[in-house]
Parts: C-alpha cells; structure tokens; sequence
C-alpha cells in the first residue's frame, strides 16, 4: 500500500484492509507470524499508535493472535468446546490436528472454605484438592482449569502427572459423570490470568463455571477461562 494514496478511510481501516488483503490473498496463512509493529511503522510510514491500532481491531475481530512477548500471527479458524457436552479438551485439539500440551501452575491439598464445604457438604476446613493447569493448543495459551476435587471420591487425584493425562481423564474414571452443570459469563482476566494466557488487559475472556457429579455425588468444581480472541463456545439441542 501507498501511504500517500488518497483514501476516505481513516490510516488504521487502511492497514487493516492492507492485512486483511494479505491473509484473503493467502501471503500471510493460519499460523504465520506476521511483520512485527516495528517493521510495519518502518515499510508503511505511519504511526506506531496507527499500527497498534489495526491490529487490536483485527485481533478483536478473530483475525490476528497476539501472544505478548512472541508476536502476531494469522488466527486459525477459532478454536471451539462443545457447549452442551463435557469433553477432554486434549481429545478436542488433537482432533483438529492440533497439537495439545498441558502445564501444572498448581496441584495441592486445601482446607475447604465455608462456600467449598458447603458445595461438597463436608464440614468447613475438611480437605479439598486444588489444581490449576495451562492448556496449549500449538503453543498457544487457550484456557485456564482452576478445578476443585472431593477426595472422597479421587483419592489418587494429587499423585497423578497431568501434563500426560488431564484432570477429565482420571474423574470419569474413577467417577464416572451422571449430572453435568455448565454456567457461562464474561470476564475481564486477573493480571495472573492475564499473564499466562499471554493476553493484553482489556481482552475479555469467556469463563464457563462446570459441576459435575456421579450417582448424586458432587466430584468436582472447575472454572474453564478462554481468551476470547481465540476461542468460541457452541451448543445444539432439539426440543
């Protein structure tokens, strides 16, 4: 693009078409890094605010991930969890080809709260199990599992490595799911949430609230946290 052609656009919606072009046009694919700000500013001649600009919005948009301190590439098709089902997440990247890689943030014993005890009716500061893992669909950051297990009903919950096996693994083995219950809201991140979904302050994430229980019996608690520039929930039924 000229910088100095004419254009009734403002400069930010004339990047954002030059990017977009360049993706339609397929000399940027799913997955490429893309020329970093710096770079823009030097080959454009505009703004670096200008630039930052057109890529918050195609971000925003679906179209660019920016992962902080690695780059901006070109978004895959959005990543999807099925709304309605519970499901491994591992099972669903690899099925779309996709490589998955889980990290262990935190796996302890707790005492229970009043409003954890009462969720598991067991008695204020009986113990609980508290894990937090990462989940990476190709290196990139994708959701936050901030789980709570009864250890009545998971005893070997703390003894296993969950970067070979994810938490949904060993529950619906050990306790097989009979009831499932799925809340929805969106969020703004916490700085550490922030920090390991690598994403700026202001982008909004996707957090779904799951119970699930077996034979009547509360198993765990989790907290599902998505960036919501990469990933979108769906569901279907039929009356």
């Amino acid at each position: 693009m000229n910088a100095d052609t004419p254009s009734p656009l403002p400069r930010y919606s004339q990047i954002k078409r030059m990017i977009s072009s360049r993706i339609q046009s397929g000399d940027w694919r799913p997955g490429d890094r893309i020329a970093s700000e710096a770079e823009l500013v030097r080959d454009i001649g505009v703004s670096r605010m200008t630039i930052n600009r057109a890529l918050r919005e195609l971000t925003l948009e679906g179209q660019l991930v920016r992962v902080q301190g690695v780059g901006t590439f070109v978004a895959e098709s959005k990543a999807q969890s099925a709304l309605f089902e519970v499901k491994n997440i591992a099972d669903e990247i690899r099925a779309r080809g996709s490589r998955h890689e889980a990290r262990v943030i935190l796996l302890r014993r707790e005492a229970a709260s009043e409003q954890t005890a009462r969720l598991f009716e067991m008695k204020s500061g009986d113990e609980v199990y508290h894990s937090i893992l990462l989940h990476l669909e190709n290196d990139v950051p994708i959701q936050i599992e901030d789980r709570l297990v009864d250890p009545r009903l998971a005893k070997d919950y703390l003894q296993q490595d969950f970067t070979r096996i994810t938490p949904f693994v060993y529950l619906t083995e050990v306790a097989p799911i009979s009831e499932a219950e799925h809340v929805i809201e969106a969020v703004l991140p916490e700085a550490e949430e922030r920090r390991l979904l690598k994403i700026p302050a202001k982008e909004p994430c996707i957090r779904l609230h799951r119970r699930t229980w077996s034979d009547g019996r509360l198993v765990s608690c989790v907290d599902l946290t998505y960036p919501g520039s990469r990933y979108r929930l769906s569901g279907r039924f039929r009356a």
